[in-house]
C-alpha cells in the first residue's frame, strides 16, 4: 500500500487484522475474527495473543502477501488447521494436515476418561514384580491426537512404564502422522502404531479400548462445514445411521477386551440413546452409560462386561 506522498505505508496488525475478519466474514466462515487472528500469528511467526494485543505493530510486506494468500484459501473453506500445519488439543500442538482428521475440543473428554481409567486401575505408580503392563490401544488413532495425549499425560503422572500403548489405523498416511506427532512430543519409543481395520487379527487383552471412529451419518456429510471436505471422509462418515463402524467396533470387543476391560468411545451428540439401544442388540449383558461433555451433551460411551449380578447402564 502507498501513503499520499508516494512513499509506502506500513501496515499493522490491526488494520490487517479488520481486513481478514471482513474477507472471512463475506465468505461465510464461523469464526472470522479468530480465523483472522490465528492466520495472522501464523504469518508473522507470533502467537495469536501477541496480535491482539498489539494492533499497532507494523507488518511487513512479505508477512502481509503470505497472510491475504492464507486469507483466500480459507476463504475458499479450507481449514486454518491445514494452513498453520497445527491444532492445540489437550493443551499440546499437533501437526495437522489432510492425511487426517483435525482433533476437535470435544475428543479431549476421551482423553480426560482414559487418563482416570488407567489411573484407577493401576492403583499406584509402584507395580507389583511380575505384574504385566496395562495395555490400551486407540483404534482409528489418525492424528493420533489421543494416544500421544494420553501417554504424554501419563508421563507427567510417572505413570507410563506401567502402560503398554498401541496406535491403530487403516490409513497409512495418517499413520505417518501419528507418528510424527508421537516423535514430536516425545513418546514414538512408548506408543507402538499398527496398520489395520479397527485392530489387528488376533488382537487381545485389551484393558482399556479407546476410540473416535466416524459417526456422521452418510445423509448428513452434504451438510457439514465446507472445511470438513478438505478432511478424509473416512474419518467422518458412519454410514447410514452413524454408528456403522462403531457397530463393528462393538463386534470385536468380546474378543479383544480383558475381562474386565472397557471401552470409551466417541459418539455424536445425538446418539446417547442410539449407542445404549445399540450396544444391547449386539453385546446383551453388557454395561453402556453416557459420559457428558462440557456442553451437557452425550460424547462419550463407556461399555464394559456387566458383572455377575450388577446391571447393565443407561443413558
Amino acid at each position: 500500500m502507498t501513503g499520499p506522498t508516494g512513499g509506502f505505508e506500513v501496515e499493522t496488525t490491526g488494520a490487517l487484522l479488520r481486513e481478514g475478519a471482513d474477507r472471512l466474514a463475506a465468505a461465510g466462515s464461523e469464526t472470522p475474527r479468530l480465523d483472522a487472528e490465528l492466520l495472522l500469528g501464523h504469518a508473522v511467526g507470533a502467537g495469536r495473543t501477541a496480535v491482539v494485543a498489539h494492533p499497532e505493530a507494523p507488518v511487513g510486506a512479505d508477512a502481509a502477501r503470505r497472510y491475504r494468500a492464507d486469507l483466500d484459501r480459507r476463504a475458499a473453506g479450507e481449514p486454518v488447521a491445514y494452513l498453520r500445519g497445527l491444532k492445540e488439543f489437550y493443551g499440546l500442538a499437533f501437526e495437522a494436515d489432510a492425511r487426517a482428521l483435525i482433533p476437535r475440543p470435544e475428543t479431549e473428554k476421551v482423553v480426560e476418561l482414559a487418563v482416570d481409567e488407567v489411573m484407577r486401575r493401576l492403583g499406584s505408580v509402584a507395580r507389583p514384580e511380575g505384574v504385566r503392563d496395562l495395555r490400551v490401544v486407540d483404534v482409528g488413532t489418525g492424528s493420533g491426537a489421543i494416544a500421544v495425549a494420553v501417554a504424554v499425560t501419563l508421563r507427567g503422572l510417572r505413570a507410563l512404564d506401567s502402560v503398554e500403548l498401541l496406535a491403530v489405523d487403516i490409513s497409512p498416511d495418517a499413520l505417518g502422522l501419528a507418528t510424527e506427532n508421537a516423535v514430536g512430543h516425545a513418546v514414538a519409543d512408548r506408543v507402538s502404531f499398527a496398520e489395520a481395520d479397527l485392530l489387528p487379527v488376533g488382537a487381545a487383552g485389551f484393558d482399556v479400548v479407546l476410540a473416535n471412529l466416524p459417526y456422521v451419518r452418510h445423509d448428513a456429510m452434504a451438510g457439514l462445514p465446507v472445511a470438513a471436505s478438505f478432511e478424509p471422509a473416512l474419518a467422518l462418515d458412519g454410514g447410514v445411521d452413524g454408528l456403522e463402524v462403531i457397530g463393528r467396533l462393538l463386534d470385536r470387543l468380546p474378543q479383544v477386551l480383558s475381562h474386565d476391560g472397557v471401552a470409551l468411545l466417541e459418539i455424536g451428540a445425538d446418539q446417547g440413546e442410539a449407542i445404549v439401544a445399540l450396544n444391547a442388540a449386539k453385546l446383551p449383558g453388557w454395561a453402556c452409560t453416557v459420559e457428558l461433555d462440557l456442553a451437557g451433551l452425550p460424547r462419550v460411551a463407556r461399555i464394559a462386561r456387566t458383572t455377575p449380578g450388577s446391571a447393565a447402564g443407561s443413558a
